[in-house]
């Protein structure tokens, strides 16, 4: 740092100063100057991330908690199992379209950043920082905590804990999210290496209690397949429920677009990773619902709390401690994979200047986003000690279709307001259109057939950010001291600003 400087106003610490105070005497001699040749244009994300892995962050991000808490709730809501199915399989549809939809919009962003890169190109900063503000202050890290808090669930019943303790489960799902902020801060790489293990694993899981409902229909064991669309739901407002839950269960199919500046060849990876990963879960999500309807009763499905335990107890019998350590498995590397990918939503609005500045540095050794990861890790924590952080996803849910939707007219517009980019992907403009029209489906059912508090507290959030986002992003009124904080940050975490490349 310049001595003759304010002391009171610091200025950021570069890579050049962070590599000289890494250096030892001998490597630079009091007789010369030093040469510092690294330019700080060069620090940017590693592209790590193939095919394969791009599948297998796709399929790890979706195939979490929700194929095993979520089928009783989609039966109840439909009430027959015919129109189930026919939700889940229409989720995966839609799923596929929203995929196909971002393949065009990363195409053209071609950036990190997911629906934030595509808000901020089409719409301007302020409507991508609600996005940032509603996702990664409530919703992401709410999601992780609970992802963590049902790791942890089904790790106390391995030890069997008396009385079902609630502080070491939390102990336990705070540890969890420790490990994974330490593994995505350590190496793109690692974490990619995780995602791939823990996909294959949660696969494995899966294709038990498929090839178990398959062997008990061979057998003759129909339960609840045989009534078809008996007792189907007619109103409106409990089926749109129904697709939230399976969308719930679908969520991440978008993944791999936060991760697009890591991505190899992202025009070909990019979007093939989402497509065939997605074709994947839904083929294993209707074979797995299929296995529990054969096996399970309807009362069975609506009392149980964990329905893959159940499932287990039925067909497994004294194996069936193998469920609880496969939704562990399955929970960690649902969890593993949305760090990585949700971090980098942070990442990249910080880099625009439309979030804190300080959450677009890169560690200079590691090359990953670190301030970022532990940002989104310290929020998740708070949220795991709150405990009470259902509620919070279940009325900020339907913000999800509202920027999905916003994201599918960012498509059409983007259209005519990039004309001539030779670098688009470009898919039939019908697919963003329908897929937008379901987005407003989504949000709008409810509100008209069943209106709701919660969703009224919902859009006060959202707009709620507009108080952080005028004095402190806009007008960048920061305190001194805060500055100076982030220069000890930097030194602490070995981090100095990144620079954004095409990734094309």
């Amino acid at each position: 740092m310049d001595t003759d400087k304010d002391s009171t106003t610091p200025d950021k610490v570069s890579l050049s100063d962070m590599e000289l105070r890494q250096r030892t005497p001998e490597d630079t001699p009091e007789e010369t100057e030093p040469q510092v040749e690294t330019d700080t244009s060069k620090l940017t994300l590693k592209k790590e991330i193939g095919l394969f892995s791009g599948i297998a962050f796709v399929v790890g991000s979706i195939i979490g908690s929700g194929i095993f808490i979520t089928p009783q709730g989609v039966l109840r809501n439909t009430g027959s199992v015919g129109l189930c199915m026919v939700v889940w399989s229409s989720g995966a549809v839609l799923a596929i379209l929203g995929s196909l939809t971002f393949t065009e919009l990363t195409s053209v962003t071609r950036t990190s950043g997911g629906e934030y890169a595509v808000l901020m190109k089409t719409f301007g900063p302020i409507p991508a920082f609600m996005f940032v503000w509603a996702i990664e202050i409530a919703r992401n890290p709410a999601s992780r905590a609970v992802q963590c808090l049902t790791f942890a669930e089904y790790f106390s019943t391995l030890l069997e804990l008396c009385g079902s303790p609630e502080t070491p489960k939390k102990l336990i799902a705070i540890c969890v999210l420790v490990l994974l902020a330490i593994t995505t801060s350590y190496s793109v790489k690692l974490s990619a290496r995780i995602q791939v293990f823990f996909t294959a694993a949660k696969l494995g899981a899966l294709v038990v209690i498929i090839i178990g409902g398959l062997v008990k229909i061979g057998q003759g064991t129909l339960s609840e397949l045989p009534t078809g669309f008996e007792g189907t739901v007619t109103v409106v407002s409990d089926i749109t429920l129904a697709y939230y839950s399976v969308m719930f269960a679908y969520n991440g199919w978008n993944n791999v677009n936060f991760l697009i500046e890591e991505v190899k060849n992202p025009q070909r990876n990019g979007p093939l990773s989402s497509i065939i990963g997605v074709s994947i879960v839904a083929v294993v999500y209707i074979l797995t619902n299929i296995s529990y309807l054969a096996v399970m009763t309807r009362q069975e499905l609506y009392q149980s709390s964990a329905v893959a335990q159940t499932w287990g107890d039925r067909v497994l019998g004294s194996a069936s401690w193998i469920i609880p350590i496969s939704v562990m498995m399955s929970v960690f590397g649902s969890a593993n994979g949305g760090m990585g990918t949700n971090s980098r939503i942070q990442f990249a609005a910080a880099r625009d200047g439309n979030w804190w500045e300080f959450l677009s540095f890169i560690n200079v050794k590691r090359y990953t986003p670190m301030p970022p990861i532990i940002c989104h890790v310290l929020i998740a924590i708070f949220m795991v000690l709150q405990g009470t952080i259902t509620s919070l996803i279940t009325f900020l849910s339907f913000t999800n279709w509202v920027f999905y939707g916003a994201c599918a007219l960012s498509c059409i517009v983007l259209r005519f307001k990039v004309k001539d980019d030779p670098k688009r992907i470009k898919i039939p403009i019908l697919i963003p259109i329908i897929f937008m029209l379901l987005c407003l489906f989504l949000v709008v059912a409810p509100i008209v057939d069943n209106p709701r508090v919660e969703l009224l507290y919902a859009v006060a959030f959202v707009v709620g950010g507009l108080i952080i986002y005028f004095p402190l992003i806009y007008f960048n009124l920061k305190p001194r001291w805060f500055e100076k904080i982030e220069m000890y940050l930097q030194l602490l975490l070995e981090v100095a600003p990144s620079t954004y490349v095409d990734t094309s």
